[in-house]
């Protein structure tokens, strides 16, 4: 894979604890419609407590009759920032990176710069691939030789939002949710990236601050 510069195209910041959970859909005008828009990031303790988990959603809202033909830009790198010493500056970065069907994952690695401008960690020590799973069909996993659990493909839309509840509340007209209220974005899909990592590479015992950011090839 050709090393290639990037530059960031719209980012969504979040700190967390043990689980973290943020969304942002359609809130980004220069990236909406694009896989470089994204609409959610988690980040929590992986079923084997020995793991940590990072999804990151893109391109939102899509509607079933979309998905299909819709998928990953292959000038988009979606990177996943890890501060371990709490300055709020990436001290690793997990790359994902999809061509021809294929999403190439890099890291957990120390990043060659820091900030808005990033390069990709092809010699990172940590990295893997797999298969982007085609909507419709069962979901497509792989783990790397160093442990690295991944999935990349189109998913039902996890964030549960009452976005016309919230705009009467807003308005004066409400003044508290309903339960369990309407699903704004049932029925709609994302573009995910999952991977799971040991909790070694992180290299750390205690809490991280983790955020997402596309980035656009220069």
């Amino acid at each position: 894979m050709k090393k290639s510069k990037i530059l960031l195209a719209t980012a969504f910041l979040a700190v967390i604890g043990l689980i973290t959970v943020a969304a942002d859909h359609i809130d980004a005008p220069a990236a909406q419609g694009t896989s470089a828009d994204i609409t959610d990031f988690y980040a929590f303790q992986g079923e084997d407590t020995d793991n940590l988990v990072f999804v990151a959603n893109v391109q939102g809202l899509l509607s079933p009759s979309a998905t299909g033909t819709t998928s990953f830009d292959e000038n988009v790198m979606v990177e996943i920032n890890i501060d371990t010493n709490a300055d709020n500056v990436e001290d690793l970065v997990i790359q994902a990176i999809p061509r021809d069907g294929v999403m190439y994952f890099f890291g957990p690695t120390a990043p060659s710069s820091t900030g808005l401008n990033s390069s990709v960690s092809e010699m990172a020590s940590n990295k893997g691939e797999v298969a982007i799973t085609p909507y419709g069909a069962n979901a497509v996993t792989a783990t790397s030789r160093s442990g690295l659990k991944m999935f990349a493909g189109p998913r039902d839309d996890p964030f549960f939002f009452d976005f016309a509840r919230y705009s009467e509340i807003i308005g004066g007209n409400a003044t508290s949710f309903n339960s369990p209220g309407a699903d704004t974005f049932a029925g709609s899909n994302v573009l995910s990236i999952v991977v799971e990592v040991p909790k070694t590479m992180i290299g750390t015992s205690g809490a991280i601050n983790t955020w997402v950011e596309a980035k656009v090839k220069q």
